[in-house]
């Protein structure tokens, strides 16, 4: 059965968005593994679980109704804590329409954002 090992992002500027998901994640900078090797990837510190994420310089747009996202858990629980930190960072909010404004029992929030780059994101309080 395969495994996902890496989740890689199409961006127009790599630097930029390599900065804002280490910050956003705690992640950090794996050096290149061969000469010519370009791609900014990202990966969780030792002993802390997560998938590595990869940037590479894309020639398209990132998409408003994207096909796959990343589903953030906010830390604790604090979605709007969450939410301003991403946003500092340089995170935009979306304007989604489609989660409900007020989810039902026992559901949680979730906060569509976009990162520097365009790619949108989700920020839920699991």
């Amino acid at each position: 059965m395969s495994v996902i090992r890496q989740l890689s992002l199409g961006v127009d500027d790599d630097e930029r968005a390599g900065a804002f998901w280490a910050r956003a994640l705690g992640y950090v900078r794996r050096p290149p593994r061969y000469d010519g090797d370009d791609w900014i990837v990202l990966e969780p510190p030792p002993g802390v679980p997560g998938v590595p994420l990869a940037m590479d310089v894309s020639g398209s747009p990132a998409p408003d109704l994207p096909r796959i996202h990343l589903d953030l858990a906010a830390p604790d629980g604090d979605l709007d804590a969450e939410v301003d930190r991403l946003v500092a960072l340089g995170a935009q909010r979306v304007d989604w329409p489609y989660y409900p404004a007020e989810p039902g029992p026992g559901e949680p929030r979730y906060v569509v954002l976009a990162d520097p780059e365009g790619n949108r994101f989700c920020v839920a309080e699991y």
